[in-house]
């Protein structure tokens, strides 16, 4: 049987052409609204334009994984071919920092693509960056599917727990299920 393939979707960056106009933050929040397109909050959005100051530079990071535990800086990032071991680089949401998370309920946010029905051609922040910054690719690559690691429902889920604990959560799901 041949292996089954998938469509690998990357928003790639260039922060040379980056001039830190946000335009990506603002089309990624007002996309995610509820109702889409009703509000513009750059702290719900899932991409974020850092400024590197020592050098003038202005780095798009996109919401990755969530991860229960911060990385005491370990992960290095190499932008414009300098490394820099910061955290400031990252887009996972992590316990160390309040990026990344829905400001009012906490929970870890994640790129998502703009996954939507019909498909868009490339993500709202790609649609919108000007300068041409950011650019989308979709590769056929080869489908591993595992299931060793948690869904999105799942980090969601402890995440809740996490901050309020196992019995407010089931109180507000059974509240839920009741309608």
């Amino acid at each position: 049987m041949a292996p089954q393939t998938k469509k690998d979707k990357v928003i790639k960056v260039n922060t040379d052409k980056c001039t830190g106009c946000r335009s990506c933050e603002m089309a990624c929040s007002a996309f995610h609204a509820v109702p889409k397109y009703s509000l513009v909050n750059p702290s719900r959005s899932r991409i974020r334009v850092f400024v590197n100051q020592q050098q003038a530079e202005y780095v798009p990071v996109y919401a990755s994984d969530y991860t229960p535990a911060q990385c005491n800086r370990r992960q290095v990032h190499t932008i414009s071919g300098k490394e820099y071991n910061l955290c400031t680089f990252c887009g996972s949401s992590c316990p160390s920092r309040d990026l990344f998370k829905e400001p009012d309920s906490h929970l870890p946010l994640k790129c998502d693509m703009c996954a939507n029905e019909p498909p868009l051609s490339a993500p709202m922040c790609v649609q919108v960056c000007e300068p041409g910054c950011l650019t989308y690719e979709e590769t056929e690559v080869e489908d591993k599917k595992t299931l060793d690691g948690p869904g999105e429902m799942e980090m969601g889920l402890d995440s809740l727990v996490r901050k309020y604990g196992i019995k407010k959560v089931e109180a507000m799901l059974d509240q839920i299920a009741k309608g």
